[in-house]
């Protein structure tokens, strides 16, 4: 079975974080294309295909979004609620990846719509066998929608 590259789309304002998702990404071998975005509002942006992003505004929207929780400008709580109102976007399997283990973050999310709750491991090898999971059943075992163009 051939499996096609799909976009992920991560969302998270800790560099060093993006930079570990994008390293455990290239060693679990997925040839998914990791675009990192650092708060709600960029990701909103992106998702729009709104300034910086107009040029993507024919490319086909992501397959899977990495969210954080916790960032500046607009929280993850705040896109998720966001994207899940709209028609466009509300599709898009997103899985929350947060240091926080709160229960309310948990229940709030998943009644917001997520798809998975994870909370982030600190330990490298831990979060490839996360982003090799993640690639499995995300890529290979479920059927996802196709992906529709950005508005």
């Amino acid at each position: 079975m051939t499996i096609k590259p799909i976009t992920i789309v991560l969302a998270d304002d800790d560099e060093d974080d993006r930079l570990m998702a994008q390293d455990a990404l290239d060693e679990a071998r997925l040839a998914n294309i990791l675009h990192c975005v650092e708060d709600g509002e960029e990701l909103m942006d992106y998702l729009h295909r709104r300034g910086r992003y107009t040029s993507l505004h024919n490319a086909p929207l992501p397959g899977l979004i990495l969210l954080d929780l916790n960032m500046p400008r607009k929280d993850g709580r705040e896109a998720l609620k966001e994207i899940k109102e709209s028609p466009i976007l509300r599709r898009i399997p997103i899985v929350v990846m947060t240091t926080s283990k709160a229960e309310e973050d948990i229940y709030r999310t998943y009644d917001l719509g997520i798809s998975s709750f994870i909370v982030k491991p600190v330990a490298f090898e831990s979060l490839v066998e996360i982003m090799k999971a993640l690639g499995k059943y995300w890529f290979q075992i479920v059927a996802l929608p196709p992906a529709s163009l950005g508005e």
